[in-house]
């Protein structure tokens, strides 16, 4: 059995792409795995570190507008669909899985050429354009997020690392904590801005360090490899921990009573399958699908939501502390984002591929 992921650019793609095939692995050792990525794409990391095969395909991106570039694209997508179907062959592919991104569409088109079945994943509610491209050739379609809209659509969730699905959040609380230097009885608030930051986030929650440490407050604050601290916070208790990367996301949840963060499918998806409550920052700019993907979330009790422009060090305080201090309150939240969560997407997932491609 070979099965070919198409998913690559951003972690928002790759990772339930890894999470299947983990999940693949698991329900049979035997299953030969390749992943098609691009050279400019996060996979060129993150699949290797995983223990996966990877082949290239080169990038076709399509314009946002019309533009002289657009009369490039046919040949180019012509060449990067054969790439992929040569793969295809290579490999002996039983079926392709598609996630999204550029690679997606000479995948989609590659598996539809040589006669490969296709399941189509879409993580968002507002799906790209190469998963409708992807679903109109496939009546093998799921979906992460419960108002996606593509046809012959099933809602599963999305496949998520097993070290997060499977976690025990409380029980890890006090050696989570202890990992980061920070104190067993306090209550902690996670600040992270996905995974290269945000520079609002990152300023509103430094301002409000003071206030948050002056209410017993420890912080554990993710700014992201690309940004950098203006401000050095003095030593002193509570803990303040600043770092640019963390690596153990499963315990960096561990050690937090609440989280202040983007809004991304994936963050979503894991912080509701741990049942971590979130005040969501939508990222301002984009087609609107981070404010999508928490106001489920949000309706639901477990969590809350602002704007961008209206995030600050003096909503941090007036409208974060005060759940921050309220036990009940972080509690009752906590067991609503649980509610919302799926933690079986990947084996879910991987069991329907195989019976795809056993048929």
């Amino acid at each position: 059995m070979r099965v070919v992921l198409a998913g690559g650019g951003t972690a928002g793609h790759i990772e339930p792409a890894l999470a299947l095939a983990d999940a693949l692995r698991r329900l049979d050792p035997r299953i030969g795995i390749t992943c098609l990525g691009t050279e400019r794409g996060l996979e060129t990391r993150l699949v290797p570190a995983r223990g996966y095969e990877l082949e290239l395909v080169p990038a076709v991106p399509l314009p946002r507008s019309l533009s002289p570039k657009l009369l490039t694209v046919p040949g180019r997508l012509a060449g990067s669909i054969g790439s992929a179907a040569g793969i295809l062959d290579k490999v002996g592919a039983d079926v392709l899985v598609g996630f999204g991104g550029y690679v997606a569409t000479p995948g989609y088109l590659g598996a539809r050429r040589r006669g490969v079945p296709i399941v189509v994943h879409e993580a968002n509610p507002r799906p790209g354009l190469a998963n409708r491209l992807g679903a109109r050739l496939t009546e093998h379609v799921f979906t992460g997020h419960p108002d996606a809209v593509l046809q012959n659509a099933e809602y599963i969730g999305i496949p998520l690392r097993r070290e997060i699905s499977t976690m025990d959040r409380l029980s890890m609380g006090d050696k989570a904590r202890s990992y980061f230097g920070l104190e067993s009885d306090r209550v902690t608030l996670l600040v992270f801005g996905g995974s290269q930051g945000a520079r609002s986030i990152n300023q509103a929650a430094l301002e409000a360090a003071p206030y948050l440490r002056a209410a017993g407050v420890q912080v554990l604050h993710v700014i992201g490899p690309k940004n950098t601290v203006e401000a050095e916070l003095p030593p002193g208790d509570p803990q303040y921990v600043v770092l640019p990367y963390v690596d153990r996301m499963d315990l960096a949840y561990a050690a937090a009573d609440l989280v202040l963060s983007r809004a991304g499918a994936m963050t979503c998806a894991e912080l509701t399958a741990v049942g971590l409550p979130a005040a969501f920052v939508p990222l301002p700019h984009g087609n609107g699908e981070q404010r999508l993907n928490a106001e489920p979330i949000v309706r639901a009790g477990g969590g809350l939501m602002v704007d961008d422009a209206n995030l600050s060090a003096a909503w941090i305080v007036q409208t974060l502390l005060p759940i921050l201090n309220d036990p009940e309150r972080v509690v009752a939240m906590s067991e609503a984002a649980s509610r919302m969560g799926r933690k079986d997407a990947d084996m879910t997932l991987a069991r329907k591929v195989l019976e795809i491609a056993h048929r």
